[in-house]
């Protein structure tokens, strides 16, 4: 891939933007290569258990490359381009069999701020920050990000980040509840998201589950979503993975999971 890194470490794959020249932009050639990692990822099975996605240098996703002419997101109406390109790629993301954390080691602006929200656990360096930069170019946020911002730092915050379009730097967006960890440089961010990755990698079964409730919980009715417990609690506790929980709490020791 060209624009995409990937490396399998133990149980974490680690998925980098890979076009540091342009901070990472997206263009045709890195969606491209980004849902082909995505299926790598999905054909290791069980082998991987945790997505870490970052980037390569000083940001993380500037957004689009608006100085590629591949990108099909401008082929025809812009929003036709949404459909045929970025929206699959986001449905696979949701649809993961295991947790995804970001690391946003720079500028998260764009769509590349929807990819950062798209992490179940979002670490950040100090240095990071996240811009809603449609607005600076006549277009509304994209990539899920009227959907997620609103119900991660409400509604106000939401309005006010796309609006005016400034900077969200990353101890305020930690404040605003957008990130759940900050890490002091790059180094430190790289080091403590590989261990929040390696932790979710190392657990049972039933992470991947509780990422599938919570991401149904905002289309679902209260009745609805106490149905798909029960549902999910069933596949959960037919898990060896709980068997093993189970039997490591008795014995005082710690519970070695294979994500089965």
């Amino acid at each position: 891939m060209e624009r995409m890194s990937l490396e399998f470490i133990d149980r974490v794959a680690v998925l980098k933007f890979n076009h540091p020249e342009v901070m990472n932009a997206v263009g045709g050639q890195m969606l491209e290569d980004f849902a082909e990692a995505i299926a790598q990822i999905k054909a290791r099975g069980s082998e991987t258990r945790c997505l870490l996605l970052t980037g390569e240098g000083r940001g993380f996703c500037a957004g689009a490359n608006l100085n590629d002419d591949s990108d099909k997101r401008r082929k025809g109406g812009a929003g036709d381009g949404l459909r045929n390109t970025y929206h699959p790629l986001m449905f696979e993301l949701r649809a993961l069999n295991m947790p995804m954390v970001t690391a946003v080691n720079g500028a998260a602006a764009g769509v590349g701020m929807s990819f950062a929200m798209m992490g179940d656990i979002v670490c950040a360096s100090r240095q990071a920050y996240f811009l809603q930069a449609f607005a600076r170019i006549g277009l509304i946020p994209d990539g899920g990000a009227t959907f997620l911002l609103p119900r991660l730092v409400g509604w106000g915050r939401a309005m006010e980040l796309s609006l005016l379009a400034e900077r969200l730097p990353a101890d305020q967006a930690q404040d605003w509840g957008l990130v759940n960890r900050v890490y002091d440089d790059q180094e430190a961010l790289m080091s403590g998201a590989m261990e929040v990755a390696n932790r979710l990698a190392n657990g049972p079964k039933s992470l991947s589950l509780i990422r599938k409730a919570y991401w149904k919980t905002w289309s679902n009715s209260y009745e609805q979503q106490l149905e798909l417990e029960s549902d999910l609690q069933n596949e959960a506790g037919q898990s060896s993975d709980f068997k093993e929980g189970v039997s490591a709490f008795l014995q005082k020791r710690d519970a070695q999971f294979n994500g089965q």
